[in-house]
């Protein structure tokens, strides 16, 4: 999961007060910390202020993927401090978009009782019975329309949830941190996710 920017176009600018190095630097630190696995943050700017009486003023706004902008502010008598306090508001309004996204994207299925996110692990080739019934359908013919390469990522089930609904991918393939072993995780029709964890078949002997 990503927990970083790269490269992220941060700006700095200030009213009624001159901009040091270190105040810049400190505050392009803090917005580029950020945990932003969602919303994706495409621009940041910083707007340093000095109000009546010598208040530090510091506003953030964050323009973000899918039309998402957060914009937060705060005043103490330190510009420093005004940064960080910023940079907690932030965080937190980067949750609750978070939380919502998760929420919408869980459907569960009708006429069901669920609270939190319900994991069925699924093993193939071990020989078991699948948890369903499979019904037989004529196979259509296949048409390769272009190929992907994607980057296997080490992540729990929860970040692989996240992954693919920010990505707003069919399935995730990834790598669990504790069995080191492949794993596909996907919604079902009834609106849970599963987990597959492939199994090589032992060859006849």
């Amino acid at each position: 999961m990503q927990t970083a920017n790269i490269n992220l176009p941060i700006r700095v600018t200030g009213r009624h007060v001159s901009i040091t190095d270190a105040m810049r630097d400190h505050a392009q630190k803090k917005v580029a910390s950020l945990h932003l696995d969602y919303p994706r943050i495409i621009e940041a700017r910083v707007i340093l202020d000095v109000e009546a009486n010598f208040r530090h003023r510091a506003e953030i706004v964050l323009h973000c993927a899918n039309h998402i902008t957060i914009e937060a502010h705060s005043t103490t008598v330190d510009m420093y401090a005004s940064i960080d306090e910023t940079i907690a508001k932030v965080a937190r309004m980067m949750r609750k978009h978070k939380t919502a996204m998760l929420k919408r994207n869980h459907r569960p299925g009708k006429g069901k009782n669920r609270m939190g996110v319900k994991f069925l692990a699924e093993r193939l080739g071990n020989g078991a019975e699948p948890s369903e019934p499979i019904e037989p359908v004529a196979a259509p013919e296949v048409l390769i329309v272009h190929k992907e390469v994607s980057r296997v990522k080490i992540l729990q089930e929860t970040e692989a949830i996240e992954e693919m609904e920010v990505r707003k991918m069919p399935f995730v393939l990834f790598k669990h941190p504790e069995t080191d072993k492949l794993s596909i995780l996907y919604r079902r029709k009834d609106g849970d996710y599963a987990v597959v964890h492939p199994q090589m078949e032992a060859k006849a002997s």
